[in-house]
This record gives structure tokens, sequence and C-alpha cells, in this order.
């Protein structure tokens, strides 16, 4: 029989190892789908009881909705038995069941190499998702779309033309989008900006770009490929290929003459690396991203929310070129593993594409993941828009005695058991690094050839750095007959009184917010003059355009903490905090009582003492105090700022409350 044949063909040892090393329940699924194949598909397809068969094939369907394979996170068992069964059982038609048939194409290319092609396989475009499940798919788990309807206008005519121009391989985030723009049928490009990483104040020396592009070229393909996604609607494009060409230069010389140096800058405060002597080259890097819009001819842009204002930059001014205005898909800022900004500066917040298992472990060892926080959790945002949005679905590993393994088909399922601590966040972390580990091993295997590491090699050369050794010094001789000083004993420094790591540290007064504005290079921040009772206001810079109106800051009575080390907010410096009660979707600014007036020391009784002159920033060595307090900063149900139960008041006038958030951190 050929299928049995092929089965024995196909099915490697290193496949069936996959399978023997999976859980019992990973195995048990594994073998019900072989049966499905082997004892429903092929015969039901030779006796052509079509309407019976109909029914597997749409569990399948169903199953591949959200995956890439049917049940590892690469192909297995599984996969290989039922892309032979439906191979050999000519009746099966891909007539309405486009994720089947990009899962068998996926497949095909993978397996198939010496099989003759099949003509079923050119079923796909007659059966393509719907517009709404194409943009819906498109635009899951982003931040923003601008230009909603002109995606789905072009949607209902042909495919979309997107273009990334940011590769940072570092990560997955980007490539789980990049995957689902594959999966909806459209025509990606992916820019290798090196003409742009120069002009970013010289992110990269002319001589290693070359070098880098090739590099880059084969981390995204083997990213994508261990994913599982087609590649076929795929391209790469160096910006140099067209950015030196005339037409190219002379547009780029026109947008000069539109364009203000205020607006260049503005556009690229959040992506270009700024300085107190920035080259010019950084107010050009906005204008050649717009244009690469144009010269590229695609429909829409993809990138980090980041990027926004070069996005808006480049729909006002393309028309005034005579070009048509864009359409932008914009990621969020997913936090990195230390629950700050993923960041290539920062080792330990991000994982590196060819992180040994070592190397990932030691890193969520370190990651921000506390028990019931959801917020800026690091391993639990990967979660969702990495293995979430690769494999549709995610196994959280743990011993019987705990619940035993639970497989989440839904990333809110997730983080509600996590919130309610029904999840460990040990047994995240290890899940979260088992899944890492199986999604770079195919990546890491394809750079252990020679090959690859010269190019790793050339790509990211490593600087030797050779120790000089110092020659010692002959001269100041003690002269014989002279008797050396005695050595007096140094008095022991008394070691510094050690303060309690508690809210006493922390100094918070009520103020008044006498002047606010938006701050002129952050559309995000307020700038404010807050009277807090001293000779002159302070100058504060926050984080509330998005939940309080301009016209709710003019003349607000808040808290805010006044001794933390002033710090430069997009080049303002900002002299304190305002003290606020916050979820993802909310911030209320807390509210002093009635009767309190600028300069009111805000206290919490049980915790008098004296409050640190500056608290110093959080260091390698020590966490600062106020990180060590925040945690027990959370209103109660009483609306009452609190600090481990205790309310915060203004002595003889009354507790400091929120408006309406009961139970929340306050930041």
């Amino acid at each position: 029989m050929e299928y049995l044949s092929l089965k024995s063909e196909k099915c490697s040892e290193f496949i069936w190892s996959q399978y023997r090393t999976s859980s019992v329940g990973t195995q048990a699924k594994t073998l019900d789908l072989i049966a499905i194949g082997e004892q429903q598909i092929i015969p039901l397809s030779s006796l052509k009881l079509l309407d019976d068969l109909r029914v597997y094939l749409l569990s399948l369907e169903r199953t591949l909705a959200t995956r890439t394979y049917l049940v590892l996170e690469r192909p297995g068992p599984a996969d290989i038995c039922l892309f032979l069964a439906i191979y050999c059982s000519k009746n099966v038609s891909f007539a309405g069941f486009p994720n089947l048939l990009r899962w068998y194409k996926t497949i095909f290319a993978k397996f198939g190499s010496n099989l003759p092609t099949d003509p079923r396989m050119a079923q796909g475009a007659a059966i393509e998702l719907s517009v709404d499940e194409k943009y819906n798919l498109i635009t899951r788990n982003l931040e923003e779309v601008v230009g909603e309807n002109e995606i789905k206008a072009i949607l209902a005519e042909r495919s979309v033309k997107i273009y990334w121009g940011k590769p940072h391989i570092a990560y997955f985030v980007p490539m789980s989008k990049i995957a689902d723009f594959l999966r909806a049928g459209c025509e990606v490009q992916i820019l290798f900006a090196d003409l742009h990483a120069c002009l970013d104040n010289m992110k990269a020396p002319w001589e290693l770009i070359n070098y880098r592009v090739e590099y880059y070229r084969e981390c995204i393909t083997g990213m994508l490929e261990s994913i599982g996604v087609p590649l076929d609607k795929l391209s790469f494009v160096k910006g140099t290929d067209y950015q030196l060409s005339k037409e190219y230069t002379l547009d780029a010389y026109k947008l000069s003459t539109i364009v203000t140096e205020k607006d260049a800058k503005k556009a690229g405060a959040e992506v270009v690396k700024q300085s107190d002597s920035a080259p010019l080259s950084g107010l050009i890097y906005p204008g050649l991203q717009a244009l690469d819009e144009e010269y590229l001819k695609v429909d829409v842009q993809f990138g980090g929310v980041d990027q926004r204002k070069i996005f808006m930059y480049a729909r006002e001014n393309l028309p005034k070129l005579g070009y048509a205005k864009r359409s932008h898909l914009m990621n969020p800022m997913v936090p990195g593993l230390t629950g700050t900004k993923m960041s290539s500066s920062e080792a330990d917040s991000k994982i590196d594409l060819l992180d040994p298992p070592s190397a990932i472990k030691k890193k969520l060892k370190k990651a921000f993941c506390e028990e019931g926080n959801i917020e800026n959790n690091g391993p639990l945002a990967f979660t969702k828009h990495v293995l979430f949005g690769c494999h549709g679905q995610f196994e959280v590993l743990r011993k019987e005695e705990w619940g035993g393994n639970k497989i989440y088909k839904d990333f809110q399922e997730l983080e509600d058991d996590f919130k309610n601590k029904n999840v460990h966040p040990g047994d995240l972390k290890n899940s979260v690094g088992a899944a890492i580990d199986r999604l770079l091993a195919p990546i890491i295997k394809k750079f252990e050839s020679e090959e690859m590491k010269t190019l790793a090699a050339n790509a990211y050369p490593v600087e030797k750095v050779t120790k000089v050794k110092k020659e010692k010094k002959k001269h100041n001789i003690r002269p014989e007959g002279v008797e050396p000083k005695p050595k007096q004993k140094q008095q022991p420094k008394e070691a510094e009184p050690q303060k309690p790591a508690d809210i006493s540290r922390l100094l918070m007064k009520v103020g008044k917010i006498t002047k606010c504005e938006k701050h002129p290079d952050a559309d995000a921040l307020y700038l404010e003059e807050i009277d807090c009772g001293e000779d002159k206001p302070r100058q504060v810079i926050s984080g509330l355009v998005k939940f309080v109106p301009l016209e709710e800051m003019q003349d607000r009575m808040v808290v805010i903490l006044c001794n933390l080390k002033p710090a430069k907010m997009r080049g303002i410096l900002s002299e304190a905090m305002v003290m606020c009660a916050s979820t993802p979707d909310k911030v209320e600014i807390l509210c002093p009582p009635e009767g309190a007036v600028p300069g009111d020391i805000v206290t919490v009784a049980g915790f008098e003492g004296e409050p640190d002159a500056i608290i110093k920033p959080s260091s390698k060595k020590q966490v600062s105090a106020f990180e060590q307090v925040a945690p027990d900063l959370k209103t109660n149900d009483a609306l009452e700022a609190t600090y481990k139960g205790v309310t915060w008041e203004v002595k003889g006038k009354g507790a400091i409350k929120a408006q309406s958030l009961q139970n929340v951190q306050i930041k």
C-alpha cells in the first residue's frame, strides 16, 4: 500500500523521538490523529463517502485555525501521517478548508521533495479567507491601526502589500505578526535598512552592513520556517538597491523643502538616537522611511507603536509630493523579561536568537514575574505576543501535586489564572523556557554549520582585548640604613545605620498644579508646574495625556513624591512624580482630603521616620527604596490609598483617596 510505504520512509527516528519525549496527553492526541488518517480519511475517500469525509476535514480545519501544526510546535508524526493519508486520498478536496490547505502546503514543502506535485494545492486561489477573516488576522494583537477602511478596500480587490523596515532579529515578537500577514495572503517585503542604520547615529559601520544583511536574511527565514509559515509571498529588499537612485534622491531633496527642522526632529524623537550635538542625518531619517512606502509600492507599513510619529509624518507629507497616503499597523511595545522596555542594549531583557537553553533559563530566572501581578510581566507578555501568536496555545508544565500540566487555548484564561494565583511564577517561567527552547532549536541547528558560524562572526565580530602587562617601576627604592615608617592602624569606619525599607523613606506632599501643557517633544506627556509649599514650584512631567484631559489638570490638587532623584524625560527635567491609582486601561490621580493645602505632608500611621534626602535609583547592587515599597502601595475597598493596608492621610484633615479604582496598584 502506497501510504504504508511513504509512512515508513518519511517518519524518521528523529520525528518519533519528539513523540516519545512528549507528555502522555500529547502522545494520546498524536495517536488519535494518526488513527483518523488511517481509519477514516483513507477508507472514506476510497469509498467516496464525501459527506462523512468532510466531517473529519472540518475538525482538522478548526484545529489549524489557531495552530501551525496539529500537536507539537514543529512537524510531528501526526502531521506527517495525516499529510500522507490526504496525499494518498485523491478524493479529498481542499475547497472550503483554507487552513488545512495552508498546513498541507507547509508539510509538502518540508517532506514532499521526492513526491510528484499535488495538483490540489492549486485550489488555494479559489478558497481564500474572507475579507473580514483576513483583516482580523492581519490586525489581531496590534496596538493601533491607521487607515482601516483603506486596508479593507484593498483586501476586497487583491492581496495587501506590506513592508517592515526595522528588522530586529533578537526576538520573535514582530515575527508572529509577519506570520499572520503571510497566512492572510499578504505580499510582505522586509526591508534591510542598511542606509538607515548608518544614518541613525552610525548604528552599524559600512564595512559590516553587507554581512549583517545576509545574517538578517538567514535569521528571519529561519524564524518563519521554525513556526511553519508559507514563504512564497515573502521577499527581501536592501535599502541601497533603490535609495541611491536619482529619483529617490530628488524626492528626498523635495521633502526637505516641505518639512521644518522641528517636524523632522519630532517625527524621529522615539526611534532616532538623541544627543546634545546630534548629527544632521537624524533629521533625514524619518523622510527616507516615509519615501520607502512609495518606492517599495506598498499599501501598508508595519512597525512598533514607537514609530507612530514617523508614520503620521509620512501620511501628512507624501501627498504633498503627489504620492498616495498609506495605512499603518502598529505592534504594542512589549515589555522585556526584566519588566522594562525590551532593548537590544539590555541583554537580560530579551531572548537572543541563538541563546542556548542554559542562557534562556538564566535570563528567565532573573525575569520580573511577581505572583498575581500581570503588569509589566515579561514572561506573560512573551507568552501572549509570541507563543500564542505562533502556536495558538500554550502548555503550563507542573507537577501532578500542583494540578498537573494544563493546555491553554486562550491567553485571557491564562492571564486570569495567573492573576488569581492559580499559576505559579516558577511554573510559568519553566513552561515559557521549555517553549522557547523548542522554538529556537531548529534555528540554532541551522547556525551550527561552519558557513553560518563564519557569517555570524563576520556580521558581529568580537573585539579581542589584549592586556598590556605593566612594567614594575624601580624608582623610590629605600636607601640603605633608612628604617621604614611604622604603619598607622586605620580606624574602621562606622557602618551607616540601615534604614527600614518602608514608606517612611518616601517624602510625599500635597501639591497644586498651577500650570499644565503638553510636552513639546512627546505627545503622551504633560509638563506641569506644581506648588508644593516650597520657595518655587516644582517642574513635573507625567504620562497622563491618554487618561486625564488637559482641562482637568489645571488647578488640580494632587499628591506628589518629592524625593525621587530628578531625571530628564524627553530632554526636560522632572523634579517629582504625581501619585496615581493605576490599571492598564485606567489611571486616576489621587485626591488629597478637603482642607489640605500645598506643602502638607502625607503620612502613614506606624511608619514614622526620616525620609531619604534623595531616593537613589536602582542599581545592580541595590534596589531603590521606592521599588521595595511599590508592591505594597494599593487602594482598598473604600478607595483609600494604603501601604500594607494602612491608610495614607494628612494629619487632622483626612485620607488620600482615588475616585473609583478599588484594590489597584498605586504608581
